[in-house]
């Protein structure tokens, strides 16, 4: 088989009901279902440490992660660990609790952008913490909810700014890809019932 044979399977991906976190909450019923989102921007960075860039629209790949971003291509920090990191979602809510110094873990309010924080997705109104074990939709691509993310001293070294404490336990959701597609600012979030079509 020659070079032109081969086809690139991509980095090592762990489905978001097969982590140890979403395995264990997809069989536990509760969770808030009663909210409606909004996908306000995406965003992708080619390599490790490279500024994010923002898309106005993105295709995501069911067991791969969204194309032109870093962990679609294996190239993020963390692609030789396989883990759940299709796509990482973060709340505008907890964004916007910085910026009014909430809580007042840090000298004063922090402004953290979206192109800032180093997810892929930034959306209003959906309770993130609750989508562990769950599936839900953005527009037309469905997501299954893995692992909450956690802030690391990477980002903090990054940016130059205290987020480590003030981020934890609000710093986002890993998902898996269950059903791929086209994603744009502006498109709808909902949580889809049962774990399964």
């Amino acid at each position: 088989m020659n070079q032109d044979d081969t086809v690139d399977a991509g980095p090592a991906m762990l489905d978001a009901f097969t982590h140890p976190a979403g395995s264990i909450a997809v069989s536990v019923p509760g969770g808030a279902t009663a909210w409606n989102g909004t996908l306000l921007h995406i965003h992708v960075a080619p390599s490790a440490s490279y500024e994010m860039e923002e898309v106005h629209e993105a295709t995501c790949v069911a067991g791969r992660g969204i194309v032109g971003d870093r962990y679609f291509s294996g190239t993020g920090t963390y692609s030789p660990k396989p883990d759940v990191r299709e796509v990482t979602l973060i709340e505008q809510e907890a964004l916007d609790a910085l910026s009014r110094n909430d809580p007042p873990l840090q000298g004063g309010s922090i402004q953290l952008l979206p192109v800032d924080h180093r997810r892929n997705l930034t959306v209003r109104g959906v309770p993130l913490n609750h989508l562990v074990g769950r599936r839900f939709r953005v527009g037309e691509v469905i997501l299954r909810g893995g692992r909450l993310n956690f802030p690391c001293k990477y980002l903090e070294e990054l940016l130059g700014l205290p987020v480590y404490l003030p981020l934890y336990n609000r710093s986002g959701l890993n998902c898996s890809i269950e059903r791929g597609g086209v994603i744009r600012p502006g498109d709808a979030i909902s949580l889809l019932e049962g774990n399964t079509d």
